[in-house]
């Protein structure tokens, strides 16, 4: 629970950005948002998990250059159509190929790993990209209990109670800070220690929202995955904040499924086969994204056609007109100080495109 966080935590300094120039969205009330990406590498039907990699590069490259905040990956296991299973390595990949954009986790999924280990992996990328590397943390398992089982090798460490001692580690393993006694005080992370990255909690529901408000962390909710939550938490967090060394006051980014398209129902099209893909997760079917022609012929029951119609209408689908009116309503709602976006299409050229065209909107220019 956060109290017992409390009672572990030792405050460090992990420095907070000056802001940039980077690309931003003006709200009704004239406030100016930044914008950023996280994307999950997703995989098409008929094309190969080195393809969508490929295809996450030339992303993180065509992103950087119109202007995005921050590139972030997630963490997904036993899921054929994500191929982002180890953000560190393909976050190497990614630095390696921009030079100017955020890069970072979306998240890791801590209780999933050592924490020595994450303080290595995410210590060294920041020493070789000083400045540009975040650390998104979350408390779920990213995958099922079978898999998260392979991945932690006991069914003790499958429960949530230990994530306060494991980022209490993780913390202490970027200052070199320890509670008096502890354990780990005798092991130094290199190149963690005095590498720290901008340490963010990620969250769908209001534990992690405590949890940062009483570090005085930054905040990402995962509005795409959890939208009946964003605003309950979001209110938690910023009640409940306390100024740390990292902020002053809180920092909410809000993330939301968006696609744009030239028009309304030519953005609909393109997502319903991440649509279907969804549901067969939830079946217990996960596969690549579905095809085009998948998703218009598949028969859906009832049941099937209102979980897909629900999983849709949470998303922000359509034209630029559309989409930049749902997201200012979402920004006016949700009060974010930054809105991250991710996107899910069968053609990675549509993803890009509706990138370019959420860009140009955001510059107040023609698509």
């Amino acid at each position: 629970m956060p109290a017992r966080l409390a009672s572990l935590f030792v405050e460090m300094t992990i420095p907070t950005r000056p802001a940039d120039s980077s690309l931003s969205i003006a709200t009704p009330a004239g406030r100016r948002v930044p914008l950023s990406v996280l994307d999950l590498a997703p995989v098409p039907t008929g094309s190969s998990v080195s393809d969508a990699l490929k295809a996450s590069l030339a992303l993180a490259e065509r992103v950087e250059a119109l202007g995005y905040r921050r590139l972030w990956v997630a963490e997904h296991h036993n899921m054929p159509g994500i191929a982002s299973s180890s953000p560190a390595v393909l976050l190497a990949a990614i630095a390696a190929r921009t030079s100017t954009i955020r890069i970072g986790s979306g998240g890791v999924m801590l209780p999933n790993h050592a924490p020595l280990v994450v303080a290595e992996q995410f210590g060294m990328l920041e020493a070789l990209h000083p400045g540009r590397v975040d650390l998104g943390i979350g408390r779920a398992p990213g995958t099922d209990q079978l898999t998260a089982y392979a991945l932690r090798r006991s069914v003790e460490a499958l429960s949530a109670d230990e994530f306060p001692a494991q980022l209490t580690d993780l913390l202490g393993f970027f200052s070199g800070e320890w509670p008096s006694g502890h354990l780990m005080a005798g092991v130094t992370a290199v190149p963690g220690k005095g590498n720290p990255p901008q340490l963010w909690l990620l969250g769908s529901s209001d534990y992690s929202a405590q949890v940062a408000a009483m570090l005085g962390l930054p905040f990402a909710f995962a509005h795409h995955f959890s939208p009946a939550n964003t605003e309950p938490a979001l209110a938690v967090y910023r009640a409940t904040f306390r100024p740390s060394a990292v902020l002053d006051r809180p920092y909410a980014m809000v993330c939301a499924a968006v696609l744009c398209a030239d028009t309304d129902q030519g953005a609909r099209t393109l997502a319903e086969p991440a649509a279907l893909g969804f549901l067969r997760l939830r079946a217990g079917r996960p596969s690549t994204t579905p095809t085009p022609e998948d998703a218009a012929s598949y028969d859906y029951s009832p049941a099937e056609r209102e979980f897909v119609e629900a999983r849709l209408d949470a998303q922000i689908i359509g034209s630029p007109a559309t989409v930049g009116r749902r997201i200012a309503a979402l920004i006016e709602s949700t009060e974010a100080d930054e809105l991250m976006v991710t996107t899910s299409t069968f053609d990675p050229a549509d993803r890009m495109r509706s990138f370019e065209l959420l860009a140009a909107l955001a510059a107040g220019e023609p698509g």
